[in-house]
């Protein structure tokens, strides 16, 4: 029996609606006794702007300060532990993970957060992110800065919000020049991997 993901996903995003949570990415991984089934949740999109509301009304002394609230998933331990236990029954009852033994990991995607889905990209527009393109995009692979935007299946980054490893871009005359060379345009269908960078 085949490891089904998307069925898998589709039950994750089941138990997860009940919860007010949505999934952010599954993974599974290792062999033999070591295998295990990654769940990364957040709170849904209405429980979301609950909680910028109230940071916005100077309600949240419980968040992180100094962390924009757009970046926080809302998930607290509560949230995993029912999500695991619900999710887990129903993976035991649908018998959708061939083999005896895997260990079901539930947690948040974290400030640095891997950027999956097309909707990432608009959500996180302004933010920090690091991308690694399957081909190179201007003879380099991996690029930091800002991420201007997304449209139409392209992100734009803007290097000059960090300093580049050396040889990533080439030198080039005069500040107005510089300002569009900084712009790296990548295609969606060119990311390999993708997450935000946290500022400090």
């Amino acid at each position: 029996m085949a490891l089904e993901m998307d069925e898998i996903r589709r039950l994750a995003e089941r138990v997860a609606a009940s919860h007010h949570l949505e999934v952010v990415e599954l993974e599974f991984g290792g062999g033999g006794k070591s295998r295990a089934l990654r769940v990364f949740v957040e709170k849904d999109a209405a429980e979301r702007m609950r909680l910028k509301t109230r940071a916005e009304a100077g309600e949240a002394e419980d968040l992180p300060r100094g962390v924009p609230v757009e970046l926080l998933s809302g998930v607290t331990h509560e949230d995993c532990a029912a999500f695991a236990t619900d999710f887990g029954t129903l993976l035991d009852v649908e018998d959708v993970v061939p083999g005896a033994e895997y260990t079901l990991e539930v947690s948040s995607p974290g400030l640095e957060r891997r950027l999956t889905r097309a909707e990432d990209y608009t959500r996180f527009a302004g933010s920090l992110i690091k991308v690694k393109t399957f081909t190179p995009v201007h003879e380099n692979r991996l690029w930091t800065g800002r991420l201007t935007g997304f449209a139409d299946g392209v992100l734009t980054v803007d290097t000059a919000a960090v300093k580049q490893k050396k040889g990533s871009r080439s030198k080039v005359r005069g500040s107005r020049e510089q300002a569009a060379d900084s712009l790296v345009e990548i295609e969606l269908k060119n990311v390999e991997k993708a997450n935000l960078v946290i500022e400090i």
